[in-house]
């Protein structure tokens, strides 16, 4: 057996090793985002898994057919995309169509482009107030893995207080890198959150009152005592210094 035999065998050994750590470390990261699903857990609530995947919580709500309160169970596989569209879907889809245009053709005249405009919905605005007193560490940053809130510095066991009027929709810890957390529903389309807190006070379930005490400031999945705090509008993350009154 020659040296060279034995240099380009080790060679080899060292590359299928190498080979099989990445496929390893792949299959883990596929696993995790199971193509394209996720397996409900204990504590956790469609708002936080919502929250988690950066998508709409009536997204998920409607791919996954589950209407209002959008409860959900632990092992339930939920879908993180549209569902195909099939044959099927279209046919059903189309029957809509026929149904929508014949209840129109039946439905009385149209009313004047005045009158139209007065009943047309205004966006729904919120009253919004500072979660707690501090000095902001972190901005928001829109650029992909950027901060999607801001990061207020306080001490241990300050005040956190509700951004605005609204229903808890998630209070745990099941997140990873927010410690223990809160998720306010305000409306159909606006949610704040509150993060990396030492004490909740609230539960899911029950409503909050604008300037509410919900939670006492502290460091669970930080560095240093601080508030994470996020304003989201329909899913997305926006910056809260647009919505917060002016210092």
């Amino acid at each position: 057996m020659t040296l060279r035999y034995l240099r380009e065998t080790t060679v080899s050994i060292l590359l299928l090793l190498l080979t099989a750590c990445v496929s390893n470390q792949n299959s883990k990261v596929t696993y995790n985002y199971d193509h394209g699903y996720h397996t409900v857990f204990k504590g956790e609530t469609l708002y936080s898994i919502s929250f988690k995947h950066g998508y709409d919580y009536k997204q998920i709500a409607a791919w996954n057919n589950i209407r209002s309160p959008y409860t959900i169970y632990p092992g339930q596989r939920l879908r993180l995309t549209p569902p195909p569209v099939t044959s099927r879907t279209y046919a059903k889809k189309s029957k809509s169509q026929t149904t929508k245009t014949t209840s129109v053709k039946k439905s009385t005249p149209k009313k004047s482009t005045s009158s139209a405009k007065k009943t047309e919905s205004k966006p729904i605005k919120h009253d919004w107030r500072w979660p707690t007193k501090g000095k902001i560490i972190s901005n928001y940053s829109p650029k992909a893995g950027g901060n999607k809130g801001i990061d207020i510095a306080g001490k241990e066991g300050q005040g956190v207080f509700a951004a605005s009027s609204g229903k808890v929709v998630y209070s745990g810890n099941g997140l990873t890198g927010y410690g223990n957390m809160i998720i306010v529903k305000h409306s159909e389309e606006y949610l704040s959150a509150y993060a990396h807190n030492r004490k909740l006070f609230v539960k899911e379930g029950g409503s909050v009152t604008r300037g509410q005490k919900i939670a006492e400031l502290g460091s669970s999945g930080a560095k240093s005592p601080r508030l994470h705090f996020e304003i989201r509008r329909n899913g997305k993350p926006v910056n809260p210094l647009n919505y917060l009154p002016k210092n």
